[in-house]
């Protein structure tokens, strides 16, 4: 249960993560001022390996001067204080000079993605707990739809197009009525929920262009609820390179044929995978570019 709160409370990895540290920070050890932790500027960023949801702060090298403490010593006091207080969230790791590693674990991310394909207890980045940034992000004025934007129109619509047809053929089942627009999140009635997670506890999906989609996925959570300094961002290419991921992620990972008969547990993981696509597919192009995410094309 306090997993799924954490979880379903900083829906952004990123901010999940700065909520850690600010808190282990926040103690009268450290000393911190306080205007650094408002301002949410402690040193993390996310690791470039796709196989892995990985971030690294550097924020035990950032203090060690001003605490006068040793860097490893340092950071190897506060990842002890946030892995006592994260309990089985990340898994944890002290790399010399002093970088603090933080890797989502398995049952972390399913619960994660599960929260992006059906949503979450409290709704709250549907309902844009930072929502779409009005006062952080600039977002790009959405004039005339350029062709890259009907390009990710066509991986929203492809995406709702195989959900339904996989609820037509009994590979899942959805809540009736199927929508008559694009939904926010997806009624899943069975398999409920998604079997994300192999007999070992393991992600069954490890296909390189899954793991490149979850990536995709969790680097435009983080930019939606967790901008960047200059709170500038280019949705427009963001969208573009989340839609393109997800067409390799279907040019490779089969659902149909043969998967679904030897391995239907995986044919349904790819599947949760393209619900969550779906949705942030959705709030992206409605609400930081302002066009349709349409049904169908």
């Amino acid at each position: 249960m306090h997993q799924k709160l954490l979880v379903s409370k900083y829906t952004s990895i990123k901010q999940l993560i700065y909520g850690y540290l600010i808190k282990s920070l926040s103690i009268d050890t450290y000393k911190i001022e306080n205007i650094c932790i408002k301002d949410e500027k402690i040193p993390l960023y996310k690791g470039r390996d796709d196989t892995r949801v990985l971030y690294i702060s550097g924020v035990a090298l950032w203090l060690s001067k001003s605490q006068n403490r040793k860097t490893m010593e340092l950071a190897s006091a506060i990842a002890s204080d946030i892995s006592g207080i994260c309990e089985d969230v990340f898994s944890i790791q002290i790399v010399p000079p002093g970088w603090i590693h933080f890797e989502l674990t398995h049952s972390t991310l399913v619960t994660w993605l599960q929260s992006l394909a059906v949503g979450s207890s409290g709704g709250e980045w549907e309902q844009g707990s930072r929502g779409a940034g009005e006062d952080e992000v600039t977002i790009d004025a959405p004039c005339p739809i350029p062709n890259s934007l009907f390009a990710v129109q066509h991986a929203h619509a492809r995406c709702c197009s195989l959900v339904l047809l996989a609820h037509r053929e009994g590979l899942i089942k959805l809540t009736e009525p199927v929508p008559n627009s694009s939904p926010a999140f997806w009624s899943v009635i069975a398999p409920n929920p998604i079997p994300w997670l192999n007999c070992d506890g393991v992600l069954r999906l490890n296909h390189p262009d899954e793991r490149r989609l979850i990536a995709q996925l969790v680097q435009v959570i983080d930019n939606i609820e967790c901008p960047d300094v200059s709170g500038y961002i280019k949705w427009e290419k963001v969208a573009l390179n989340l839609s393109q991921a997800f067409e390799k992620f279907w040019s490779n990972c089969r659902i149909w044929g043969e998967v679904k008969i030897t391995s239907p547990e995986l044919a349904q993981a790819r599947l949760g995978l393209l619900m969550a696509t779906q949705s942030v597919l959705r709030y992206v192009l409605e609400e930081n570019l302002g066009v349709f995410a349409p049904l169908e094309l």
